[in-house]
């Protein structure tokens, strides 16, 4: 009877804190980088096999992994900010939420045992990347910017190594332009936000060296990105190819080109130049799905 009891009281309480344990993860979010992983291994090898599931349940964990240990970490930030986060709401305890993470973690690595040496390798740095973002790299000038630019352009890499070595040559390119127009984003997003990042003490570099000159640097940074995109136009496509990244690249430049010259916050904001740009990487990404598919 006691037993009985107990594993009652034990359901009860899990399913009391279910919820908050599933909203910390960002489940969609986390679902999308591991759907993104699988589009990797397409783009690497023009076709998708079964076993490229366990691309989605190894970046869906150490992502949300990853989601969890930063909330951990913003807990104090989130009390003011984002009172209805499931930590400052009493939704998941810190102390379950640093456990959940870990977990979480070991789980998205040892997933990658049915993968290959490559891809675990990759998962265990980025969880560890991770982890070192959520403790210093965000409060960090540039580096968490370029920290987040390399684990979003990761899953790419990550689903070309379930190819092997050979998969990660093939999506060096599409990789390289999602860490370059990543970067440029990252730096445009904080300029929008550096008012209340100045506020709460946080060195971004617009905080740091200013809008203007933040601005400048972005759009160097989706010139990079349109040089890389014109590099696999003798693997794929050719003129066809050429002319579709064309398109493509010419809306990611306007998109980084609207913030030149903005000396302020509001100036960004009103430029949509993230958002032009979140629009140009998206469609980026569609040529090359494409290219893949066809080629």
């Amino acid at each position: 009877m006691v037993p009985s009891i107990l594993y009652f009281s034990r359901f009860q309480y899990l399913m009391m804190y279910l919820p908050g344990l599933l909203r910390i993860l960002r489940p969609v979010n986390a679902l999308v980088s591991g759907l993104a992983a699988v589009l990797g291994y397409l783009i690497a090898t023009g076709t998708v096999v079964p076993g490229a599931a366990v691309l989605v349940v190894s970046v869906f964990l150490i992502t949300a992994a990853g989601n969890v240990i930063n909330d951990y970490y913003d807990r104090d930030i989130d009390r003011i900010n984002r009172p209805e986060r499931p930590i400052p709401s009493g939704e998941v305890s810190p102390s379950a939420a640093w456990k959940y993470s870990a977990l979480l973690f070991i789980a998205g690595i040892a997933a990658c045992l049915a993968a290959n040496p490559i891809c675990i390798a990759i998962a265990a740095f980025n969880s560890c990347l991770l982890v070192l973002y959520a403790v210093k790299l965000k409060n960090v000038a540039l580096g968490g910017n370029l920290a987040v630019s390399y684990l979003s352009a990761s899953i790419f890499l990550f689903g070309g190594a379930l190819a092997g070595m050979g998969g990660i040559i093939e999506n060096i390119s599409i990789a390289g332009i999602t860490f370059l127009a990543m970067t440029a984003r990252e730096l445009l997003k904080d300029a929008e936000d550096q008012e209340g990042d100045r506020a709460g003490g946080a060195m971004t570099l617009p905080v740091k060296i200013g809008t203007r000159k933040t601005a400048f640097i972005a759009f160097l940074f989706t010139i990079a990105a349109v040089f890389l995109s014109i590099l696999p136009v003798g693997r794929w496509w050719g003129v066809y190819y050429l002319a579709a990244i064309g398109i493509v690249d010419v809306i990611i430049l306007a998109s980084a080109g609207l913030s030149l010259g903005c000396r302020d916050a509001k100036c960004i904001k009103k430029s949509k130049s993230t958002t032009y740009l979140k629009m140009g990487m998206f469609l980026a990404l569609l040529v090359f799905t494409i290219a893949a598919i066809i080629s």
